[in-house]
């Protein structure tokens, strides 16, 4: 299913009509500043300078979260991006046709969060992000430049977030929160890595998930809403930013989740209960176990479960 494209959309239609449906769109036409035609290779390698960045590294095109086929290496700036932009490598670390990715963190992983003004501060200066929520709501703002080719893993986020492609293109396909159960989760990540070829003897249910596709060129803003799983290839060597922002009340979320993928606090503990709930059957005969196992599963459907969803 293609999403659904607007143009020149105000912040007030957002709220009104957009927003609430819960569904990703891609909003064309927005003012983002002087950067979607200003930030070449030279100018992006002059602005920041030769200050060391930490990138991803991967020998193959599509990244592997279960396996790790990848490796994290630090380049000056200016060096990482000329890297990036070019297809074949004269220096490298794994391979001459290895692929790059930078996502800007912050200072202190740990604690801190990323944020263009802070860590990119000069590049800041040219984007003008679209403020369609309010200014305490911001959580972070991540910078993002990957060489052609490179494709993330589909995993979701529990913020709602605007994807903002500066330069270069890039394919987004996406499924909905409710498909969860056909997309084999690891955490907050799906276990299928090629989503146009799928190893269907493996992953079976995997085509019931309905997808949703996208392709983004420079200036085009997708909206991905908290829950929804997306899976991104660059098509071309590109810079992006994403910006989440916290649409639940503060204390909503984990106080030590710095990326915007940790789950809700109250879902953790509910999770966590489960886990117990578990252990405690298993004191039972298989029979009885089974039995009360299913009487729970209806329980969570009946007191859990959305009745709206078709």
């Amino acid at each position: 299913v293609p999403v659904e494209r607007l143009d020149g959309v105000t912040r007030e239609r957002f709220l009104r009509d957009i927003y609430p449906r819960r569904m990703p769109v891609v909003l064309t036409g927005l003012e983002l500043g002087p950067c979607t035609t200003k930030w070449t290779v030279d100018y992006l390698s002059e602005a920041e300078g030769s200050k060391e960045v930490k990138i991803h590294v991967s020998a193959v095109p599509q990244m592997d979260f279960l396996s790790k086929n990848f490796v994290y290496r630090t380049l000056p700036f200016d060096a990482f991006v000329r890297r990036a932009a070019e297809v074949k490598h004269k220096e490298y670390f794994l391979t001459e046709d290895e692929k790059y990715y930078l996502r800007s963190v912050g200072e202190d992983v740990r604690k801190d969060i990323a944020d263009i003004r802070k860590q990119f501060p000069v590049l800041a200066e040219d984007v003008r992000i679209p403020e369609y929520f309010e200014k305490e709501q911001f959580f972070s703002s991540v910078f993002r430049i990957s060489s052609a080719g490179l494709q993330l893993w589909t995993h979701y986020d529990v913020m709602d977030n605007f994807l903002i492609q500066v330069t270069g293109k890039k394919r987004v396909v996406l499924y909905s929160p409710r498909d969860a159960p056909y997309l084999y989760l690891s955490g907050t990540k799906s276990e299928v890595l090629d989503v146009d070829n799928p190893d269907l003897e493996k992953y079976p249910l995997f085509v019931k998930a309905k997808r949703y596709q996208c392709f983004l060129e420079a200036g085009d803003v997708l909206f991905i809403p908290a829950l929804w799983f997306h899976n991104v290839i660059s098509e071309e060597f590109g810079v992006a930013l994403n910006v989440f922002w916290k649409h639940l009340p503060a204390e909503s979320y984990d106080k030590t989740d710095t990326y915007g993928n940790k789950d809700l606090t109250a879902a953790s503990r509910a999770i966590q209960i489960l886990d117990r709930a578990l252990k405690t059957l298993e004191e039972l005969p298989e029979e009885y176990r089974d039995f009360y196992a299913r009487r729970m599963v209806l329980r969570i459907q009946e007191k859990a479960y959305r009745d709206d969803y078709g």
